[in-house]
Order: structure tokens, then C-alpha cells, then sequence
């Protein structure tokens, strides 16, 4: 069996599909969510599933070993990142090194880094004008969205493509592609 804990921060829509999809899956299992904030619409998603979850702060997170202490009791083999937006700290990248895996909403390593993410990206690609956008499953490390690339899936922008319209298309690509691409890699 394979323990899966997805940490997210907002709406909760790739940690959504990606427990549906591993509800129908043998041999893989989402046990924990963790989220950095109390409010985050993902608490609400997953109440449904009968998942826990666990709410945490940064002194948690970056000052401690807890989050740590509870991935180990949840027996995490893979940590999962669905739209997370803090650095992963060390020791969680030494405890779980290439075993930890994010999705970023354009192609890396184009617009990517701090401060990239949600309609920032978007926005970024838009007015570079980029004839094409995309994502990026790609392997954690200590730097924003510097770790290995697994898979990419592009879609082209068009001249009357806005920021909005954008993520739309990216939103899709996500939900076609991160679930199948997280079993492919745990699962093989």
C-alpha cells in the first residue's frame, strides 16, 4: 500500500480528483491532508472522503519536527503538493527526498519561483505573450519549482486568451493529467 498526504493551501480542486481518482485505485491510499490555512476551501472538499485533517502554522512547519512526526505516523510514503504554496522545509525534503511531487500551472522552468503561482502565472504568460502555456509535475527540492520535470502537457494561447481563459485551460490539463501521472510514477 501506498500512503499518500496532500498538503494544500486553497480551493482544493487537484486534491479533490487526485482522492477520487485513488478511491477506485487498489494499492494506493490518500490518508492525511494538511493545509496551512484554517479557511482554505479544500477543509470542506475533503470532509466527505473521511480523510483528516490537519491544520498547521508556520513555527509547525518550518520550526519544528511535527509536521514531520505526523507524516511518519500516518505511515506517508509520498507527499503530494495541490496548489501549496509554502516552501517545503528540509527536513521533510531530507525525509522524503524524490518522494515529493508538485504541480505548477505553466511550463517550467519558465514562470516559475516565489510568488509564482494562481492567476500570477497567468497573468505572467499572458503579457509575455507566450504562444503557449502549459504544466509541470515535477519532483520537489529546497528552491521553488526547481526540481526535476516528470511530465509536461502544453495548450496553445490565442490572441483573444485572457488571464482567465487561460487558467481555464490549465485547470483542465490538470485535472486530465496529474492523477494518471502520480499513479504512473507510484504505482510503477
Amino acid at each position: 500500500m501506498n500512503n499518500l498526504a496532500i498538503f494544500a493551501s486553497g480551493s482544493g480542486t487537484n486534491a479533490q480528483r487526485i482522492i477520487e481518482y485513488f478511491l477506485s485505485k487498489s494499492g494506493t491510499k490518500v490518508r492525511i491532508l494538511l493545509t496551512n490555512r484554517k479557511n482554505a476551501g479544500v477543509i470542506e472538499r475533503v470532509k466527505k472522503f473521511d480523510i483528516p485533517v490537519k491544520v498547521f502554522d508556520r513555527e509547525d512547519f518550518y520550526g519544528s519536527d511535527n509536521i514531520l512526526k505526523i507524516l511518519l505516523a500516518e505511515n506517508t510514503d509520498w507527499i503530494i503538493l495541490a496548489g501549496f504554496l509554502w516552501l517545503v522545509p528540509k527536513n521533510l525534503i531530507e525525509n522524503y527526498r524524490g518522494k515529493i511531487v508538485n504541480i505548477h500551472p505553466a511550463l517550467l522552468p519558465k514562470f516559475g519561483g516565489k510568488g509564482m503561482y494562481g492567476m500570477n502565472v497567468h497573468e505572467a504568460v499572458i503579457k509575455s505573450g507566450e504562444k503557449e502555456s502549459g504544466i509541470t509535475i515535477h519532483y520537489v527540492n529546497e528552491e521553488y519549482d526547481s526540481g526535476d520535470a516528470i511530465f509536461q502537457a502544453k495548450t496553445s494561447i490565442s490572441l483573444s486568451d485572457t488571464p482567465e481563459t487561460l487558467a481555464k485551460k490549465i485547470h483542465e490539463l490538470e485535472y486530465e493529467h496529474f492523477p494518471a501521472v502520480l499513479d504512473k510514477l507510484i504505482n510503477s
